[in-house]
């Protein structure tokens, strides 16, 4: 079989477009359904918090409707990725990654300038605020455009059997990264997103082919740079005191987490109810984002956290079985940085909120309320929804990567694909 170019989408003869995984769809469908109850039960609490402490005019379905509206933006986006082809999307990734810097670089110079349409909250400036149009936070874009650059670049380099070159592809990805975290952690001081930045990177390079002592030299870096990262900056320094024990004033870490911990065993087996949440009438801070695992364990009880956590651990694990199944080591890359994004969201927020790890302020995916993050977490997946159409049975996986040239070392064994019978043998 012949080579048929790097900028070619996979014929027939090597992976016959086939019915997509519909249980990425169920299992998204499922969450955001769930958040959007939750939101419901407890928005007018939220909304009469707010408007008791800062004056604020908020409707009692407020939350709900703007959950609603941010839902079907993104169940667009997730259309439009699901259908418009992924080698139009794969050559955008360099427009995608200069666009999310550059509103990152505006932002910061926006919020120097002391502009309205940068607020500064809580002494960082991480939105747009766009009036009507609700706040945008450009380091989610930041982030899928890291996906697709990143998805482009080092499937090409591993094509070529360069993924652990210095100069060709170690040092540009380091200089995405550094450039990336510089953005998210230093000038919008948001350790969350930097970290699931890394996830993002972390997980792609990974399966990408980059050797073992690389991985762990850069691992030991980043570790290195994140420490510092905390060191620089009080607040910081603050939320691992509170975390190991210290004092801490009401609204901060340790408050967080006991109330949280407190709305959590308060739901018992079958939880209180929609509607009879204590912690959401202004106990617990950030309840509809940061903090809404430990509401729905309190109005839906353990199995009802359990519910949940099955259903998440049943997207990632979707999520592996579609990587594993692909023979485009590109697309591989893709659903892998989408892996390492989604998991990484769900393991630092979940972690933070029983007391495992400090709280760093990130969103429980699909199911805290946001509109940003939401909406561009919804359009990766809809790409990988896309990307399913084109799995192979994995009998078929070491003859197709063969035939191609590709490097399969990185793929994990697994069993037998749902898509067998319509791929082309």
């Amino acid at each position: 079989m012949r080579d048929r170019g790097w900028n070619e989408r996979p014929s027939s003869d090597v992976v016959r477009r086939h019915r997509p995984d519909y249980l990425i769809l169920l299992f998204m469908g499922l969450l955001m359904l769930i958040g959007l109850v939750t939101l419901y039960a407890i928005g007018p609490q939220r909304a009469n918090v707010l408007n008791n402490s800062y004056g604020s005019n908020y409707g009692p379905t407020y939350f709900f409707v703007k959950q609603i509206i941010s839902l079907a933006v993104a169940l667009v986006g997730f259309v439009i990725f699901a259908t418009v082809p992924y080698e139009w999307v794969l050559k955008q990734g360099k427009k995608l990654l200069w666009i999310g810097l550059g509103l990152c670089a505006v932002l910061f110079i926006a919020g120097v300038a002391r502009l309205s349409i940068a607020p500064p909250t809580l002494g960082a400036v991480r939105w747009f605020q766009l009036g009507i149009f609700g706040s945008i936070q450009p380091a989610e874009l930041l982030k899928f455009g890291i996906l697709v650059f990143l998805g482009g670049f080092i499937g090409l380099r591993a094509k070529q059997g360069h993924v652990n070159d210095l100069y060709k592809t170690l040092i540009p990805v380091a200089a995405v990264t550094t450039i990336s975290l510089l953005f998210v952690v230093i000038l919008q001081k948001d350790l969350g997103t930097g970290v699931a930045i890394t996830g993002i990177i972390a997980a792609m390079m990974m399966i990408g082919g980059v050797n073992k002592r690389i991985g762990i030299i850069a691992l030991i870096t980043l570790a290195v740079i994140g420490s510092i990262f905390i060191v620089i900056e009080p607040n910081r320094v603050q939320r691992i005191v509170t975390y190991t024990g210290g004092s801490d004033a009401q609204g901060g870490n340790r408050y967080q987490i006991d109330n949280a911990l407190i709305a959590i065993g308060t739901g018992g087996l079958t939880g209180v109810g929609i509607g009879n949440s204590v912690q959401a009438s202004g106990y617990l801070p950030e309840a509809t984002n940061d903090s809404v695992f430990a509401i729905m364990g309190e109005i839906f009880g353990f199995i009802g956290l359990m519910v949940i956590l099955l259903i998440l651990f049943g997207l990632l694990m979707r999520l592996l079985s579609i990587m594993d199944h692909l023979v485009d080591i590109r697309l591989k890359l893709l659903v892998a940085g989408v892996f390492g994004w989604f998991g990484t969201h769900v393991i630092l927020n979940i972690a933070a909120i029983i007391g495992v790890f400090p709280l760093t302020g990130i969103t429980l995916p699909l199911l805290s309320f946001g509109g940003t993050s939401l909406i561009f977490l919804t359009a990766a997946l809809g790409l990988v929804f896309q990307l399913s159409r084109y799995t192979v049975h994995s009998s078929r996986l070491a003859k197709v990567g063969d035939s191609k040239h590709e490097d399969s070392g990185s793929r994990r064994r697994v069993g037998r694909t749902r898509y067998a019978s319509r791929c082309s043998s």
